[in-house]
């Protein structure tokens, strides 16, 4: 079982990170706030989920314990498998998520894609008294801040174009939210444009 990956941060985009530990270059799939965490660093490390089935292999890296256990909560619920938790991580932060539970807020939390009204009201009472006990109490109040840097537009267009595609969206439909997106709001980082472009994909 791996815990975490340290090392050098070989690649990275918005839903993925390669880590090189001693020449072996790992690749995990990584949410939004994952990527606003580690962006611009030479080396990080991740706390991994390994997902394993019969067809596939597959590691899901973390910036903090309490984004893993969250992801680890979420597909413990039925019907949310490993990609769908993460678009959830990606569209909402760790405390946003923890309080829409808490609150037991399932219209907004069935503004992420994928996620309908029963799947949302499954999420909350399946998960509520969970995060009340469990170790992700301590998310509350520790969401990252965006990074200053913005790149130049095209190039948040691309990144954020990929990073859609990759999530399972069609490449078509997410050029022109993103696009639409980058009009409204041209100096937005790619991270922020990706999560605008969850709520209206």
């Amino acid at each position: 079982m791996i815990e975490y990956l340290r090392g050098e941060l070989a690649e990275l985009s918005p839903a993925a990170a390669v880590i090189d530990c001693n020449g072996v270059g790992y690749l995990a799939s990584i949410s939004l706030n994952t990527y606003s965490a580690i962006q611009g660093k030479k080396s990080c490390k991740l706390y991994i989920y390994e997902a394993v089935r019969e067809d596939a292999y597959q590691l899901y890296g973390f910036a903090d314990k309490q984004e893993r256990e969250l992801f680890l909560l979420l597909i413990s619920v039925s019907g949310i498998g490993g990609n769908t938790a993460r678009t959830i991580l990606s569209a909402l932060s760790s405390a946003e998520l923890i309080n829409i539970i808490s609150t037991e807020n399932a219209s907004l939390l069935k503004t992420v894609k994928g996620i309908g009204l029963k799947t949302a009201q499954r999420i909350i009472v399946d998960l509520k008294d969970k995060i009340k006990t469990g170790a992700v109490a301590a998310a509350m109040g520790s969401e990252p801040g965006l990074p200053l840097q913005a790149a130049t537009s095209s190039e948040v267009m691309d990144e954020a174009v990929a990073a859609l595609t990759m999530l399972g969206f069609a490449q078509a439909a997410s050029q022109k939210v993103v696009l639409a997106i980058l009009k409204e709001t041209p100096d937005a980082p790619v991270e922020q444009v990706i999560k605008l472009a969850l709520k209206r994909l």
